[in-house]
């Protein structure tokens, strides 16, 4: 069977704040509905900030490795191309790319306004993102 490579050059990634290693890329945010699908590109052997998923998520690493870390670093899961992957809300935790990097489709089922929790090392919650925060970043994508 051919490998296929996910060909990614006409996706505008966009940065979120000050966050490092990943990019992400809106493709819709239903506010009605309650859904949000973006899609996010990860930096090789890192891993991005603790956080906490609020809500239903479904996700499908299209290229690479997709690591599930625990809040102290540790390695979880490993996600390869091809996994397709649907998980309540959870635990925190911290995600990355294997030594390829990754990305990975999220497809996120809302019941609440708070879809995300961003914490510290202590779980302290720092900040949030919810339905309307992802619809202002859909909006400020679409506006470049």
């Amino acid at each position: 069977m051919t490998a296929h490579i996910f060909d990614d050059h006409n996706i505008r990634w966009q940065k979120l704040g000050d966050f490092e290693h990943f990019t992400y890329y809106l493709f819709d945010v239903d506010i009605a509905r309650k859904t949000v699908d973006f899609i996010v590109k990860f930096d090789p052997n890192q891993s991005i900030f603790l956080h906490r998923h609020r809500a239903l998520t479904h996700t499908f690493v299209l290229q690479g490795e997709h690591r599930l870390y625990e809040p102290d670093g540790g390695l979880k899961e490993a996600r390869p191309a091809g996994s397709y992957t649907a998980s309540p809300a959870g635990e925190p935790h911290r995600e990355g790319g294997g030594a390829e990097g990754a990305v990975v489709v999220y497809s996120i089922r809302g019941e609440a306004g708070v879809l995300f929790e961003v914490l510290d090392d202590d779980f302290n919650i720092v900040g949030t993102l919810g339905l309307e925060d992802f619809g202002q970043l859909l909006a400020q994508q679409n506006s470049l």
